[in-house]
């Protein structure tokens, strides 16, 4: 009679350890499908709509969205005077731009930066060697459309829709305090790949920027 009561209690302890691990395999499940879908709406929020511009660039010469909608796409990178990441960056910038050439894409900077004017700017474009447009968002309107934080960020933007495919560094050479000689992901040239041979990017797999913040007038 013994026997049969170990027996007994033996395969009901069995069987509470398996629903148990059911349980927790199930309640696991739930977790990952639930992160799944708040890291891609975070990802996917995380894209913005660059608004339709007119802006001035250090040179004076006004530019518009619309002058860009034969392009594929462009390339606009967060500039700011003085930004010791953002200056590191610039020669990869244009070594890209000078890459992509021949595809149908342009390449542009933005500033946001309160104390940035036009003389700074141009005298930055100077000793860094920028030949390309620096557009001066002076109001900050287009910065906040897009969402930007900080400077040396990239954004690939379709020039129809102002929709942004991408956003992030462009590669992972650069941090604070730290610089590599070799990198070993180039997220802009991946990305400008990507969206050329019409792909997707998946954000999820894109690291957030190193630069400097921009700050932003009180609204």
């Amino acid at each position: 009679m013994a026997l049969r009561c170990r027996i007994i209690r033996s395969l009901f302890a069995s069987q509470n350890r398996k629903e148990a691990t059911m349980k927790n395999t199930l309640r696991l499940t739930l977790i990952s499908v639930l992160l799944l879908f708040t890291t891609s709406a975070m990802a996917d929020d995380w894209l913005k709509t660059m608004k339709d511009f007119e802006l001035t660039d250090h040179m004076g010469v006004s530019h518009t969205m619309t002058e860009y909608a034969d392009n594929d796409f462009i390339v606009v990178y967060i500039h700011g005077s003085g930004c010791p990441i953002a200056r590191l960056s610039v020669p990869t910038f244009l070594s890209i731009r000078d890459d992509y050439q021949d595809q149908n894409i342009s390449f542009l900077m933005l500033n946001s930066f309160i104390q940035d004017d036009i003389p700074r700017i141009r005298k930055e474009a100077a000793d860094f060697k920028i030949d390309f447009p620096i557009l001066k968002d002076a109001d900050q309107s287009v910065a906040r459309s897009m969402g930007v934080e900080r400077t040396a960020e990239v954004f690939i933007v379709n020039p129809r829709t102002g929709d942004i495919v991408f956003r992030g560094p462009i590669d992972d050479s650069l941090g604070y305090e730290t610089q590599r000689i070799n990198t070993n992901h180039n997220y802009l040239r991946d990305a400008l790949d990507a969206v050329m041979a019409g792909e997707a990017i998946n954000m999820n797999e894109i690291p957030d920027s190193k630069g400097c913040l921009v700050g932003f007038f009180l609204s």
